[in-house]
Formats: structure tokens, sequence, C-alpha cells
């Protein structure tokens, strides 16, 4: 761990104060059965797909300071995966790896993070089991390229152009254009109601892998909601449009919630249906989430999937602890 700190530390800007750092590991252990591969699997969704496999990983954030105060910071979030049904048993995997500079008018980013697209832009799902749209193919949990982001005293307006890629960094034309403006903020008014629109040329990948050399069309609106009541969550996502030059549109509801003390044990559902061209159908998610200690949380899911018949039932136990 002492090796891995001093790695980080060549990374940042000589300026930086030391005592703005945050440093977290993180460790999973994934596993699972698959009615349709009829034995033991290694992964929450597919093998190709980054989320979630047993990996070990670390969490780092500079922030930048100076006179003033704050000015900016630098995000990096990586793990190395294992899953012996991908190709690649062993796999580095990249999520957060952008820098953010608070401009005044705006918070400005560069780098790999959130397309500024739906639900997925202001959820931040890494660790979690139950997948998002953006995860199931309607646009990007992560992107590569920049974007800027301004809050008022009614929401949040943001905007991001990146490659269209997802997780890996390609330019075979492709390109994806986002906005979103948001009214309320979850934290402080228990809402948020998002409207949001894309359009680009984007790449089709699934995790690292490249499923086609040509860029397609991506032209989608959306509408996501997200709302708290008491010790209940409900979450909603819907977008249609163009997809893989292709007439596309999903639906998608997440409701949950929060029991015991401090809200340790969380219960959530999640149907979802989507269509793209011709190919259609239903999902559905359910599981567990329990804060077992500060450090350590147990997840559960059981995942159905109507167009490929395949029901899944999935555990994982996350470890994730502050190192500096």
């Amino acid at each position: 761990m002492r090796v891995l700190t001093a790695a980080l530390m060549l990374l940042l800007p000589s300026a930086a104060c030391a005592e703005n750092r945050l440093l977290y590991f993180e460790a999973q252990g994934v596993t699972g059965y698959s009615d349709t591969k009829d034995g033991i699997i290694f992964h929450s969704e597919r093998s190709e797909d980054v989320m979630q496999k047993s990996s070990i990983g670390f969490d780092f954030i500079q922030r930048l300071s100076g006179e003033t105060g704050d000015f900016g910071m630098i995000a990096v979030q990586s793990r190395l995966a294992y899953d012996p049904d991908a190709e690649d048993e062993i796999e580095p995997q990249l999520y957060n790896a952008y820098c953010k500079y608070k401009a005044g008018w705006s918070d400005l980013w560069l780098g790999h993070n959130r397309p500024a697209f739906g639900l997925s832009s202001a959820l931040d799902s890494h660790a979690l089991l139950l997948p998002t749209l953006a995860m199931d193919g309607f646009g990007y949990d992560r992107d590569w390229g920049f974007g800027a982001s301004h809050d008022l005293p009614w929401g949040n307006l943001s905007a991001s152009l990146t490659t269209g890629s997802g997780m890996p960094l390609r330019f075979e034309g492709n390109y994806l254009a986002s906005a979103r403006i948001a009214k309320g903020f979850l934290s402080q008014d228990n809402y948020s109601l998002g409207i949001s629109v894309a359009h680009g040329e984007t790449l089709h990948t699934m995790g690292y892998e490249l499923m086609g050399d040509e860029p397609m069309e991506l032209s989608l609106v959306g509408l996501d909601f997200s709302f708290l009541w008491d010790n209940y969550e409900a979450r909603f996502d819907a977008m249609g449009g163009k997809l893989m030059d292709e007439d596309a549109y999903a639906l998608f509801a997440r409701f949950g919630i929060n029991l015991l003390d401090e809200g340790r044990l969380k219960l959530e559902i999640q149907p979802e249906y989507s269509k793209v061209g011709n190919e259609n159908g239903i999902h559905f998610a359910a599981g567990p989430s329990y804060q077992l200690t500060d450090t350590i949380t147990l997840r559960a899911m059981y995942h159905y999937d109507e167009a490929e018949d395949e029901q899944q039932a999935v555990l994982q136990v996350y470890y994730y602890s502050k190192v500096l």
C-alpha cells in the first residue's frame, strides 16, 4: 500500500497540499449462478462488461487549493479485476480519471467522467450490483472528453462533449454531445427532475470490447426523476430516439426502502423495458444491500433478462476503507 501511495503522489502537482489528499482502498468479491450457463459465474453483468467483478483498486482525490481556497480537483479511480469467464482473465479498469477546475461561472472537467445525460449523470453506481440504462447500452456510464456544470438556486445545468466510446479511448470519427437541465437538488430538496438530450456518432462497446468499427447514430431525449420520502427512494429514467442507427426507447424504475439504524439495510426492486430496432425485452433486478461495518457492505441481486432468456443470482462482498 505504501508503494501505491508513493506512486500516486508522483502524478500530482508539486504545489498540492498533502492535507487535501484522500486515498481509499477498494476490494470486492463477486460470484453467482446463471441458469443459461448452468454454472457458477464471476460477474454481475456479461463477462465483457466491467461491472461487477472480483477486484482490488483505489479511489484517489486531490483537491487543488490556493490562497483564496479550492480551485479544482484531480480524481482517479481504478481497479484490477479478475474474471475467469472473460477473454482476459485479469483486466485493468479505469473509472474516474479527470481534473476539474472551478472557473466561477462553471465547473469544468477534462478526462474520463460521466456524460451529461440521464439518471446516470447524477447517480454514482460504480460499486452497485443493480445496473442503470447507461450500463445496458443507452449512453455511457463513463466517457472520455470534457464538460461543464453550473449550479443555480433552483437546479443545475450541465453539458459535455465526449468521444462516444465509453471505457476505451477510441477515435474512429465518433463523438457524443450531451446536455442536461435539472430542477431541484436531491440532497436538499429530496427530489430532482432532469431533462436531457444527446446526439452523436458513437461506437458500440461492451466494457473495453469494441463490438463494431463503424460509428452509429445516437440521438436520444431523456427524462429522469429522483425522489426521497422518509426512508423510501424512487428513481425513474425514460429515453427515446435513435440508438445504433435504430429506433429505440427505454423505461426504467428503481424503488428502494431503507431499514434498520442509519438505513444500514436497503431493499430494492428494478423493472426495466427497452426496445432497439426489432429487439425488445424486459429486465428485472432486485436485491438487498447491508452495511455490515463501516468498511464492508454485503449485496445480493436477482436479475432476469428476457431477451437473453437468462436468470442470475449474484453475491458481492465490498470493502472500501480510507488509507490517508
